[in-house]
């Protein structure tokens, strides 16, 4: 036998390159077990690892009688793995985009985007594996695209905010945005209470992305946020946008407000502005609607303001509303200077304090704002709310301009007394107008009455919070009467009269100032009042901010604010099913109104 040959040549090479082999392997070994140990490690602990954030249900808010205003809905967000999709389902796509309701070309963009840098600092590129189709899809229509069956599409479930009545109160309940964040109204006020407490868990996923219950090593559950009940009555609220609707139908103003409230409480049963927008769809309306005009307009509240002058000189004593006040004069002495003083639209002679208020008379008003004096007119500006915020809570207030004695000039004690030389808020002047209506207490305006929880148990009362006392019980009732005569065939607001009910008002038409001066064109028109004057439920305000007349027509506050004051307070009490005041009372009022006359 003969004995076989090896090549040695041949032999080394093999058994070099099988050493090579096996040192190679054993160098990536220690390059990836010992070297780069940590980083594979967590890179491979991400790939396996389900980290996953247990959202919140947010609260609900509801209205005083519980109807729904806002609440949480579970929702899906629709996308696709481009890594996972596969050459046979692409002739599904056309009814996937159908459910969705996007146009096949997106599906197609979303499909080819497969990769991405990893920017400068990083060389290199990454798979995508996920890519959004469509933000919100309820969950029936998710069902259907799961029946489809086409593999990696996929969605995630989330909570999505839902406003069932769309613009109704649009103002109050504010919104939450995209990124869940509440951005204003009760959304944002009352967010410690609504978001609640997010939960999270830890588990273990499978090659195909997908969670295995099986592995959870952690879990902490979510506690959902409670729920919040306002003072507003979804009914009254329906009134006054109704109200509004018409308002801008009629005079096409730039902007309009109106407020109802309870003036024993101050709880705020409906507030509405126009324009107003969709909290569903907020990033679509203009920013100016979404601004809340009944706490951020200011304007010159003009003779709604004057219950400022008569309160006050009555409060300190210094007249009752018999006294007489000389308007036929033009001028007044003060000091060693004569103010001119503002004039009437019509000659009014010597007349009452109680005429005054019923026939506005500015003279009249700038002589008890003379009267008064500057520190103490000043003192029961600032006693009634104005220059000052109401703190009602929700963003975008402002606190006006009333500006302080020493900033004065020589006209100022004439003028601030008829609501000229300040600027307020509508919910100011409501807040004023509620002092007199509630004894001469000034509350403060809120619009929560409570938190709630699933249960029904309250778990944070939001009960009212007087300020102070403005005027005396027995002024603020004297007052109440002269307001009564606004409303009536001699007053200025005989447009705000409601059959059947006492009502105390006032109108204010205030000239705006265009280029400098105060402009014949354009006007602020206002009423703010409240029924029955003897015990008043409610309080409204109205004001509209360049109504647009007929020709040869003015924008008073008695012709365009008076009626709509009218039309909601005839809706309330409908809705509450008041009964119009007995006989006796009517007569026992007209008989104190000529007392005051003579």
């Amino acid at each position: 036998m003969r004995s076989l040959f090896v090549s040695k040549f041949r032999y080394y090479i093999v058994f070099s390159s099988v050493c090579f082999g096996f040192c190679s392997l054993g160098g990536r070994l220690i390059w990836l077990q010992v070297v780069e140990s940590e980083r594979f490690t967590s890179v491979a602990k991400v790939a396996r690892k389900n980290f996953v954030s247990v959202k919140a249900r947010r609260g609900d808010i509801v209205d005083s009688k519980g109807n729904l205003l806002a609440t949480t809905r579970s929702v899906v967000e629709v996308g696709l793995d481009p890594q996972s999709l596969v050459e046979d389902d692409r002739l599904k796509w056309k009814t996937l985009a159908d459910y969705l309701g996007i146009q096949v070309k997106e599906i197609e963009v979303a499909a080819a985007k497969k990769t991405r840098s990893l920017g400068m600092e990083s060389e290199g590129i990454r798979d995508i594996r996920w890519v959004k189709l469509k933000e919100e899809v309820d969950e029936g229509t998710y069902r259907k695209i799961q029946e489809l069956r086409i593999k990696g599409v996929y969605g995630n479930f989330k909570h999505s905010r839902l406003y069932p009545n769309r613009n109704l109160a649009s103002h109050i309940l504010g919104f939450v945005n995209k990124e869940d964040v509440a951005a204003m109204g009760v959304e944002r006020f009352a967010d410690y209470y609504l978001k609640g407490q997010d939960g999270w868990r830890e588990s273990e996923k499978d090659g195909r992305r997908r969670e295995m219950p099986q592995h959870r090593s952690l879990e902490v559950g979510a506690n959902d946020g409670l729920n919040v009940e306002l003072s507003l009555d979804r009914r009254i609220q329906d009134i006054v946008e109704e109200e509004l609707l018409y308002v801008v139908e009629e005079f096409e103003p730039l902007s309009a407000s109106i407020i109802v409230s309870d003036p024993k409480s101050g709880y705020i049963l409906a507030l509405a502005n126009a324009p107003d927008f969709d909290p569903n769809e907020f990033n679509t309306a203009e920013l100016a609607h979404q601004r809340n005009r009944a706490l951020s307009d200011l304007y010159e509240p003009g003779s709604t303001f004057k219950i400022v002058a008569v309160g006050g000189a009555m409060n300190e004593g210094l007249v009752t509303e018999h006294n007489i006040i000389d308007c036929t004069q033009s001028t007044i002495r003060r000091g060693n200077r004569n103010l001119r003083l503002p004039s009437d639209h019509h000659p009014l002679g010597k007349i009452s304090v109680s005429k005054v208020v019923q026939k506005s008379s500015n003279r009249g008003a700038a002589r008890l704002g003379i009267l008064l004096g500057t520190t103490r007119l000043y003192e029961y500006c600032l006693a009634f709310g104005f220059g000052q915020k109401t703190n009602f809570g929700i963003g975008g207030e402002r606190k006006g301009i009333l500006h302080a004695p020493e900033r004065w000039d020589g006209l100022t004690i004439t003028r601030l007394p008829i609501g000229h030389a300040v600027s307020v808020t509508p919910m100011q002047v409501h807040a004023a107008m509620s002092a007199v209506a509630n004894e001469g207490v000034l509350m403060k305006p809120q619009f929560i009455s409570r938190v709630f929880d699933n249960t029904g148990k309250t778990i944070v009362p939001f009960d009212p919070k007087p300020v102070r006392k403005v005027i005396s019980s027995s002024v603020s009732r004297k007052l109440s009467q002269m307001l009564v005569s606004v409303v009536s065939n001699e007053g200025t607001a005989r447009r705000a009269v409601i059959e059947g009910f006492s009502v105390a008002g006032k109108t204010g038409t205030t000239q705006k100032i265009i280029e400098g001066k105060y402009s014949n064109r354009h006007h602020v028109a206002s009423f703010v009042g409240y029924f029955p004057a003897n015990d008043p439920r409610v309080v409204i305000t109205v004001v509209v901010d360049e109504p647009k007349m007929k020709k040869g027509f003015l924008g008073y506050g008695g012709v365009v604010a008076a009626p709509s004051f009218q039309r909601v307070g005839e809706g309330i009490i409908s809705y509450w099913g008041l009964k119009p005041e007995s006989k006796d009372n009517e007569v026992a009022s007209r008989t104190r109104f000529k007392a005051q006359a003579l």
